[in-house]
């Protein structure tokens, strides 16, 4: 376990990223564009429950000054973030007469670097008022107001007139103010009316709680009500460019790209691709049509080599260019392609092994903001640090800086579309709402080259019509993986039967999910490790977790033991991803690699870094599956230095290891001598069965290992099943219902015994060599 060092000596996630000429991510806000509210001067954050590293680093007057879309970025815009004056009224109240609060946008009421930090109902609306002036060379254009997200119902209003109503707390939305504007000072109002778990839209893990810390929430936390990402202001040509859908087409060298626009019909358009300032290709076409660009020879994108294109597109009348803006992609293709006949997703044509972390987004200053660029960052270079080449946004949608730094430093995304509420069927009307928000989150985030596979819903939370959902999503995004369901096997979840993955979720894990004839394997959730951390809970003594650890030597032993059990079984059995829950703490759940406050790292960083490394290396170049000779009688002989003339045998139904010779009695030679079958519980792994006891079979039963008779069971026939895993000079024997726990040998007693567990038969001395098992020749033909 490791301590973040303190803000200013640079500790790991302050590191450096080398900067080109890729983008002007953080353009030259225009300062002076509004004026403060009044009192502003005697505003002040609240107390948070839990300091960040980045707590009060954040600016009063410009909070996440950057600038908010990478993707399509324009060299002059300004900020609204800051200081608004604010109120709460009833949910059907009219604009207010007075403004009696203020609030730092863009963090939401409950949080305490809001300066609010109050519970939220769903009898409640939000107001914001700010003014502000537009800079006079801006004139001539259009300028445009933007909302990176508000959650959820939002209204806004310049200088008294209504510019547009929206729906949804993920995706973004922006209005044209331009008739409104006075030529001064301008005012804009907006309110927010957010229901949360009470109404029928999208809301992940929000629930309406207590916003300071208490004990129970279990696996939802505290809501997130009103603007919560930033809200920008930015001048426009009347005909201009909205969005660049780009995607990679590696087939022939080429970016084809779709330039989309506001009154721009029919208009010509210049798409141009470089590196480093030198121009690699160039096309033009129409707004709105497809073009291919060239990109000869590409460099690709990687988790590894997270290379990336600048990309300028142009709108034009005639040889005259009236409006541009600049983006950047990768080069990079994801598909599902059988490998040495498994059926697995592979990147750029090659499978490689994706290993990461279940991601909430969630902090105990901002709630759903992150308190600066450099904290919302510092997840992902988390991830880096640990290894991972993957995240799992989890029933989230962050901000696009977050998509902007995955694809920078290069982590492949899953995006999870954030789920309607749990135990609920959804009405026509959420339907509706949840699929349009679905497309757009869809729609302005489809050229980010780190996403690679959309995760519709999760675990039967708010289901329905999974399988046209999966088909629908697979036509509006073709270059991406589905996931119609992570967790298909858990909490009353019904399999859509389509997408390009079979997802489970196994607490603690890691199971047996096994890939089909269409669908690759991945393990959508695994885990839950636990360890608290004295001085960086939420709530002292209220955390939780799915198996809690005694210690740190015990949570990165468990750990490890987890992603070494997924390497060497279940890798070579199909599976082709795993996702660990979780990379931080949050609020009351305890089994995040770090701390909710980010201040401390649990795990051994360098240990996990090498864990996380070997299994991906083992998945270039794939072991084959472990086979038995099913239907002989063999002898399992231990490989542990000093104990290789003992055997695996039965006594008084019991089984232990004894020195096993030519000379040793008839009855312990059939003690000592297995009948391998196939496995009772699963025809992929095996089942041994006595020499001298037909219908009696090897199984564990309360850890300990004994003969037993067939009791028709299902809970007897996976007790007596054992998938066969390489060893070094022998063969590993797994419980097919407890993957990652291996038949063990210590002091001549069997057990089963698991990597990092609290028993005494789990010691870490020579495990490996005491769970591997050399099959020979029966000693009992």
């Amino acid at each position: 376990m490791s301590r973040l060092r303190v803000p200013g000596r640079r500790p790991w996630w302050r590191r450096a990223i080398a900067t080109t000429g890729l983008l002007a991510l953080v353009s030259s806000t225009l300062v002076g564009v509004g004026s403060a509210p009044a009192g502003a001067a005697s505003w002040a954050p609240k107390p948070s429950p839990m300091t960040t590293p980045w707590t009060d680093r954040v600016p009063v007057d410009n909070p996440l000054p950057e600038y908010p879309r990478p993707q399509l970025t324009r060299p002059d815009w300004a900020n609204l973030n800051g200081i608004w004056d604010f109120a709460v009224t009833g949910r059907d109240a009219g604009q207010p007469s007075s403004f009696p609060d203020r609030i730092r946008v863009p963090f939401v009421a409950e949080s305490a670097l809001s300066g609010i930090q109050r519970k939220i109902t769903e009898n409640d609306k939000l107001w914001y008022k700010r003014t502000f002036t537009v800079p006079s060379d801006w004139n001539g254009r259009r300028v445009v107001l933007n909302f990176g997200a508000s959650d959820w119902q939002t209204t806004v209003w310049v200088n008294g007139t209504q510019v547009g109503a929206h729906k949804g707390g993920y995706d973004s939305f922006a209005y044209d103010i331009t008739p409104q504007l006075n030529g001064g000072t301008n005012t804009v109002v907006v309110s927010v009316y957010d229901p949360t778990q009470t109404g029928g839209q999208a809301v992940g893990k929000q629930r309406i709680n207590d916003v300071q810390p208490h004990t129970g929430g279990g696996i939802f936390y505290t809501a997130a009500s009103g603007i919560w990402q930033t809200v920008w202001l930015e001048p426009v040509a009347a005909a201009h460019i909205t969005r660049l859908d780009m995607t990679p087409n590696l087939g022939d060298s080429t970016l084809r790209v779709k330039v989309q626009g506001a009154s721009a019909s029919g208009r010509s358009t210049r798409v141009t691709v470089s590196s480093g300032g030198n121009v690699v290709g160039t096309a033009t076409g129409t707004v709105g049509s497809e073009i291919s660009v060239p990109v000869p020879n590409p460099h690709l994108w990687t988790p590894e080599d997270p290379f990336l294109y600048d990309v300028k597109a142009e709108l034009l009348d005639g040889s005259a260019v009236t409006d541009s803006a600049a983006g950047y992609t990768g080069m990079r293709s994801i598909a599902v392609a059988k490998v040495d006949g498994v059926l697995r997703p592979v990147l750029n044509g090659k499978f490689v092994f994706q290993t990461g972390t279940l991601d909430q987004g969630y902090w105990p200053d901002g709630i759903y903001t992150a308190p600066t660029d450099d904290a919302l960052k510092s997840d992902l270079q988390a991830h880096k640090d640990l290894g991972f080449n993957m995240v799992r946004k989890h029933i989230k949608v962050e901000p696009q800086r977050w998509f902007y730094w995955a694809d920078k430093l290069g982590l492949l995304v899953w995006q999870d579309m954030p789920a309607m509420d749990t135990g609920k069927s959804p009405d026509a009307a959420a339907r509706t709402q949840w699929e349009a928000e679905f497309h757009a989150v869809i729609d302005q985030h489809r050229s980010s080259p780190s996403l690679v596979m959309w995760v519709d819903q999760n675990e039967g939370w708010g289901q329905y019509d999974q399988g046209r959902i999966a088909n629908e999503v697979k036509a509006y995004d073709p270059s991406r993986l589905v996931n119609n369901m992570s967790g298909v096997n858990c909490c009353g979840s019904v399999d859509g039967g389509n997408g390009d993955v079979v997802d489970h979720h196994v607490y603690v894990g890691p199971g047996n999910t096994a890939p089909t004839a269409t669908r690759a394997a991945v393990l959508g959730e695994f885990g839950g490790l636990g360890y608290k951390v004295p001085g960086h809970e939420w709530f002292p003594g209220g955390g939780f977790s799915y198996e809690d650890q005694a210690s740190v030597a015990a949570l990165n032993d468990r750990f490890v033991g987890l992603l070494d059990s997924i390497r060497v079984g279940q890798l070579p059995a199909g599976l082709s991803a795993s996702v660990y829950t979780e990379i931080t703490d949050v609020e009351n759940e305890a089994n995040g690699l770090l701390t909710y406050d980010r201040q401390v790292v649990k795990v051994d960083t360098a240990r996990v870094k090498a864990a996380n490394q070997a299994l991906v290396n083992a998945s270039r170049n794939p072991a084959p599956p472990v086979t038995l000779p099913t239907g002989q009688y063999k002898s399992l002989r231990v490989t542990t230095p000093g104990y290789t003339d003992k055997y695996l045998r039965h006594q008084d139904a019991l089984a232990f290891t004894e020195v096993v010779s030519g000379a040793s009695s008839t009855l312990l030679k059939n003690d000592a001598t297995w009948k391998i079958v196939t496995g009772l519980a699963n025809s992929n792994c095996y089942s041994l069965e006595s020499r001298n006891y037909p219908g009696e079979f090897l199984r564990h039963r309360d850890f300990r290992v004994r003969r037993d008779a067939d009791d028709g069971s299902a809970l007897f026939k996976a007790d007596a099943t054992w998938c066969a895993i390489a060893g070094t000079g022998g063969v590993r024997l797994s419980s097919a219902n407890l993957p990652g726990s291996y038949l063990r040998h210590i002091d001549s007693e069997v057990w089963l015994a698991t990597p990092g567990g609290g028993h005494a038969w789990d010691n870490p001395a020579t495990f490996a060599e005491d769970t591997t098992w050399a099959v020979e020749a029966p000693w009992a033909p």
